[in-house]
């Protein structure tokens, strides 16, 4: 199952952002069985907390959206696995697997749909109880080579593992994992703290790039994802490993290699991305 990552919640950001941005809560509806997952407070609460607010702005951090109101607080959304914000007019029809709707002042919803229900939505006093759990985000002005050297160094877990770490490194999710990694000619396996000096700088540079491209495309819909206003992205369409279990590599034609590092599904090409071997340093 694929969760959206970095790319798809800013896209979401960017479409709700003038949308939102000024519009006071007039209502809140959840459905009853889905409030517990997704809110964890009554309804009753969660209407105390949110109805009456203007939304201010809208930012985002890592794969969190972050709705700040006019009293301070922020209003936290996690799209989780399958989860979906929508901008609708208040009377469209429902949107499929719709599980909630926040009712705007000039007469449009925020729709929440979430086929498998993982999404969740809290209320936090401010921006920087979510941002002090998470790590910096690759396309950060102020994120430097050192800074992500850091990260990497003297880890024997995967590299992969690593920069899937939203402590470590926010936003980053599966796709763009492998695809960084193939960019940088990193196989996914290699102990972090084990990439050399001059891969970890073409592993940087990588997972900017990546991150640049996915939001340029709006996001990658291979299949539940889709951005603020209902419509799907591109950047599915330009991947060069990800779920390209056994088509040639683009670059040398070799067929591409899926396995498993971390507990997730993980692809490669053998001979771009060859397997790490340890310099045996003993002296003869």
């Amino acid at each position: 199952m694929l969760v959206p990552e970095l790319h798809e919640v800013e896209t979401i950001r960017r479409d709700l952002a003038p949308l939102v941005v000024g519009r006071r809560v007039v209502d809140v509806d959840v459905d009853v069985a889905t409030l517990p997952l997704l809110a964890h407070v009554p309804i009753a609460v969660l209407r105390a907390n949110l109805v009456g607010r203007t939304f201010v702005e809208l930012g985002r951090r890592g794969k969190y959206l972050l709705f700040g109101m006019d009293d301070g607080r922020v209003f936290v959304c996690h799209l989780r696995m399958t989860g979906r914000l929508v901008w609708r007019a208040h009377d469209a029809p429902p949107e499929v697997y719709q599980r909630a709707s926040i009712e705007l002042d000039d007469g449009h919803d925020l729709r929440w749909s979430d086929l498998r229900k993982f999404g969740t939505w809290r209320i936090a006093e401010s921006t920087d109880d979510v941002v002090k759990q998470l790590g910096p985000e690759p396309i950060d002005d102020d994120f430097t080579l050192k800074q992500f050297r850091a990260a990497l160094a003297g880890r024997s877990a995967a590299v992969k593992s690593v920069l899937l770490d939203q402590r470590r490194i926010a936003g980053l999710g599966n796709i763009y994992v492998d695809e960084a990694l193939f960019e940088a000619r990193v196989r996914p396996d290699t102990p972090a703290g084990m990439v050399s000096p001059a891969a970890t700088k073409r592993l940087y540079a990588a997972c900017r790039a990546v991150l640049e491209r996915g939001i340029a495309n709006r996001g990658a819909s291979f299949k539940d994802y889709v951005d603020g206003e209902g419509r799907k992205g591109s950047q599915h369409m330009y991947v060069q490993v990800f779920r390209r279990t056994g088509k040639p590599c683009y670059v040398c034609g070799t067929p591409i290699e899926r396995t498993v590092v971390g507990q997730r599904g993980t692809h490669f090409c053998p001979k771009c991305q060859p397997r790490f071997r340890r310099r045996n340093t003993r002296a003869d």
